[in-house]
C-alpha cells in the first residue's frame, strides 16, 4: 500500500487569550493520498483553519502547536526549521487562504505578488514570469487579465481577489494544495471554472488537496473523502457518498438540515441551536451534548471514542456504541417538532427607486494621469424595494452588484440616476442631511476584516452607529442593546470585549451584521452577507434577517451568487450581467422559468445532487467581458449560444414577458439602440 502523501498524527494545537489557554486543535489525526481531495466541514470556529495554518507553520503570534506530528511524504514538518519550512510553502506545499482581501499585499499590483512566488521557487523572471502570470490569470477566469496583472488589490472586488490568491497558490504546481474556502467569494460560474482547473491539475500531476469548506455542493463534487470537525475535534470520517446518503454523527445531519432551499420557503431553517462551546474549559462528556437532541446521561458523563462504522464510516458518538443501541434506535425515528410558517409581506408602494443609476470609473494613463477611457461598472440601472420585501441581486463577479449597492447608499458618487427613499433623492443630499438620512440605510459589507475597525472592540464597533446618529438610548441601553445582537446572531455576549483578529472569519461576519443592524435601518443593503458562514449559521443569520423583515418591514437587496439561498429568503430576482438588468421578476418566474440565456446558463451551474452525491454541472462557455470595452450590441452574445446577427448590432430593450417578469433578449422581443 502506497504511504500518505500527508499524515497529520495527534496535532494539538493551542492559542493563548490573556490568562486562558484555547485548545483549537485537540488531537486530529488524518491521512491524505496522492491526487485524493480530502474535506474538512464544520461550523465556524471549530478549528479548521488552525489545523491548516498549524500544518504551515503559520499560526499566529499567540499560536503554538503543543503535540503531535505532520508528516509530508514521511518527513515530520514540525521539525524543520524556519529556512527550510519556506522551500516547503508555496512550492510543495500550495495554500489558499480564506480572506484574500487581508492576505494580499497592498502596496503590490497582483501581477507582482505572483510573479514573486515564482522567482521564489521556480527562477521565474521577465518576460517568461509574464507570460505565465498571464496563463494562470486566464485559468482562473480573470476578465482583461493583462489590464489586470498592473491594479492593486483594493481595485478589484473580493471574487477577483479571490482568483488572484487561487492564482498564486497554483503557480508552482504544488504536490498538496491547502483550500480555506477557496470558493466562497466566487460565483457559480467561475466556481464550475476553479474547480474543473483543480481536478484537470490534480489529474495530471496527481496533487492532493486538504479542501476546508461549508459549500456541501464543493464537498460533493470534489471531495473523495470528508471529515466533519467540531469543537476541536474530527466527529465523524467517511467516503462521501457514505456521508451524503447516511451521516451517522447527529451534527452531520443537523448541517446537512440547516442547507436553505425552495422546499423551505415556508419555514425557519432548521439552525443549530447555541454555539461551540468554549474551547478553555475541561470537558468531561461530548462536547456536542448541549446542542444535540438526542443527548443522554452518558454524554455528559463520558467522552465518546471514535468508533468504526460501516463503510470505511467512523463517528465519535455514544449512540453507535453497542452498550446504547437502543439510544440510537430511538434516535433513527426522532422528528423535529414543525416550524412556523413564515408569512407573506403585502406589497405597497415602493419604498426605494433606483432610476437609471450608472457609475463609471475613468481609466487614466501616462504621467499626466489623462483619462482615456471609462469602466462601465453600472451602466443604466433601475430597480424597486418594497418595505418587508427582498430583492436579490446575482450575477457573476466583476458584474457590477457591490457597485450598485454602495452607489445606492452613497458610499459611491453615481455617475447619473436617482435613488429615491420614500420620495427623497438620496444622490441630491450630502453633509448633515445625508447622516441624517443614514440611519435609514444601511450596508453589510462582503469583507468583513476590511469594514471592521481593527482598534476597536466588538462592543465599541456594534454600537459605533447607535453612538453616531443619536439613537439606542443611554449607555447602559446601548450595552443591553450590544449584548441582545451578538446572542441574535449567534456570538457570546463574552466576546464583546475582542478585537477583529481575534475571531474567525464567520465571526467577524456575524459581527458586521451586527452593527448593520443595530440602528434597526428601513433598508439594508446586504453584500454577500453569508457567504463567509458555515451552513448551521447562516440558518441562524437567515432565519434573524427574516424574523427582522416581518416584525419592522425592513426592506433588503441581497447581493450573492449562493442561489440557494435566494430560494429561501428573497421575493424578486434581478440578474445583472456587465452593469446590466437582464432579468428580474418573482423568484418563482426566474428560478423556475428563466428566459434569458443568462440566467439559464447561472442556474445550470447550480450544485444538483444525485443519489451518490455527485454534483451535476452545466458551464457558461467564456469569460465576462471587461466593462472598460463590453461588446456591442447585446453584451451577453460572445458568450451565448441563441445568439443572432441582430445581437452583435443593438442592445435588446426590456421586454415583459409575464406580469412582473422581464427580460432583455431578443429572443423575447424586438432590438432597440
Amino acid at each position: 500500500m502506497t504511504a500518505p502523501l500527508l499524515e497529520i498524527r495527534d496535532l494539538r494545537t493551542c492559542i493563548a487569550a490573556g490568562d486562558r489557554v484555547i485548545r483549537a486543535v485537540d488531537g486530529i489525526s488524518l491521512a491524505l493520498n496522492r491526487g485524493e481531495t480530502f474535506a474538512l466541514l464544520g461550523e465556524s470556529g471549530s478549528g479548521k483553519s488552525l489545523t491548516a495554518l498549524s500544518v504551515m507553520r503559520l499560526l499566529p503570534d499567540a499560536g503554538r502547536v503543543v503535540g503531535g506530528e505532520v508528516r509530508l511524504e514521511g518527513k515530520d514538518l514540525l521539525a524543520l526549521p524556519e529556512r527550510a519550512m519556506r522551500d516547503v510553502r508555496g512550492r510543495r506545499i500550495g495554500m489558499i487562504f480564506q480572506e484574500p482581501g487581508a492576505s494580499l499585499d497592498p502596496v503590490m499590483t497582483v501581477g507582482d505578488q505572483v510573479r514573486e512566488v515564482l522567482d521564489r521557487h521556480l527562477g521565474l523572471r521577465g518576460s517568461a514570469a509574464d507570460r505565465r502570470v498571464l496563463e494562470l490569470f486566464e485559468a482562473v477566469g480573470i476578465p482583461d487579465p493583462r489590464r489586470r496583472m498592473d491594479e492593486y488589490p483594493f481595485q478589484l472586488s473580493g471574487g477577483l481577489k479571490q482568483r488572484v490568491m487561487i492564482a498564486g497558490a497554483l503557480a508552482c504546481e504544488p504536490e498538496l494544495l491547502i483550500a480555506d474556502e477557496p470558493t466562497t467569494a466566487l460565483d457559480v460560474t467561475i466556481q464550475a471554472q476553479v474547480l474543473g482547473l483543480l481536478r484537470d491539475l490534480q489529474k495530471r500531476t496527481g496533487m492532493a488537496v486538504l479542501l476546508i469548506t461549508h459549500d456541501l455542493g464543493v464537498v460533493a463534487e470534489m471531495a473523495h473523502r470528508v471529515a466533519v470537525m467540531y469543537a476541536g475535534e474530527l466527529v465523524e470520517t467517511a467516503p462521501r457518498e457514505r456521508l451524503f446518503t447516511a451521516p451517522a454523527h447527529p451534527y452531520t445531519r443537523k448541517l446537512f438540515a440547516s442547507v436553505p432551499g425552495r422546499h423551505l420557503r415556508d419555514a425557519p431553517l432548521a439552525a443549530i441551536g447555541g454555539q461551540v462551546p468554549a474551547l478553555w474549559r475541561e470537558f468531561s462528556g461530548c462536547r456536542f451534548v448541549e446542542r444535540c437532541d438526542h443527548a443522554f446521561e452518558a454524554c455528559s458523563n463520558s467522552q465518546p471514542a471514535i468508533l468504526q462504522l460501516e463503510g470505511g464510516q467512523a463517528a465519535r458518538c455514544h449512540l453507535h456504541d453497542p452498550r446504547f443501541a437502543g439510544r440510537a434506535a430511538r434516535a433513527a425515528t426522532t422528528v423535529s417538532a414543525p416550524l412556523a410558517a413564515a408569512r407573506e409581506p403585502m406589497v405597497a408602494a415602493p419604498l426605494l427607486e433606483v432610476r437609471d443609476l450608472a457609475v463609471h470609473f475613468p481609466i487614466c494613463r501616462g504621467v499626466l494621469k489623462r483619462v482615456v477611457g471609462q469602466v462601465r461598472a453600472v451602466d443604466g440601472l433601475s430597480l424597486d424595494l418594497h418595505a418587508g420585501r427582498t430583492l436579490a441581486l446575482v450575477g457573476e463577479s466583476g458584474c457590477g452588484k457591490t457597485t450598485a449597492g454602495k452607489a445606492m447608499v452613497r458610499l459611491l458618487e453615481p455617475t447619473r440616476g436617482r435613488v429615491l427613499l420614500r420620495g427623497e433623492d438620496l444622490t441630491a443630499l450630502g453633509g448633515a442631511a445625508l447622516r441624517t438620512r443614514r440611519r435609514d440605510f444601511q450596508i453589510i459589507f462582503q469583507d468583513p476584516f476590511a469594514s471592521l475597525n481593527p482598534r476597536m472592540r466588538l462592543a465599541e464597533i456594534v454600537s459605533e452607529g447607535m453612538l453616531a446618529l443619536g439613537v439606542g438610548g443611554d449607555a447602559a441601553a446601548r450595552d443591553r442593546r450590544v449584548d441582545e445582537l451578538l446572542e441574535q446572531v449567534g456570538l457570546s455576549t463574552d466576546m464583546r470585549h475582542r478585537y477583529p483578529h481575534e475571531l474567525s472569519g464567520g465571526q467577524r461576519q456575524r459581527i458586521a451584521i451586527a452593527r448593520a443592524l443595530a440602528v434597526e435601518p428601513k433598508v439594508i443593503v446586504c453584500d454577500e452577507p453569508t457567504s463567509a458562514l458555515d451552513v448551521s449559521v447562516q440558518a441562524q443569520i437567515l432565519n434573524l434577517l427574516r424574523e427582522l423583515q416581518q416584525r419592522l418591514g425592513v426592506a433588503y437587496l441581497f447581493i450573492t451568487h449562493n442561489l440557494s439561498v435566494v430560494e429561501f429568503l428573497a421575493h424578486e430576482v434581478a440578474v445583472m450581467y456587465l452593469g446590466r438588468i437582464v432579468e428580474h421578476g418573482g423568484v418563482g418566474q426566474v428560478l423556475e422559468s428563466p428566459r434569458h440565456p443568462y440566467t439559464q446558463a447561472l442556474l445550470a451551474a447550480v450544485p444538483r445532487f444525485d443519489g451518490q452525491g455527485e454534483r451535476l454541472r452545466l458551464r457558461a462557455e467564456g469569460d465576462l467581458p471587461s466593462p472598460a470595452n463590453p461588446p456591442a450590441g447585446c453584451h451577453f452574445h460572445p458568450r451565448c449560444a441563441h445568439a443572432q446577427p441582430t445581437c452583435r448590432e443593438s442592445y435588446p430593450s426590456t421586454v415583459n414577458v409575464a406580469p412582473g417578469h422581464s427580460v432583455r433578449c431578443v429572443l423575447t422581443g424586438p432590438a432597440a439602440s
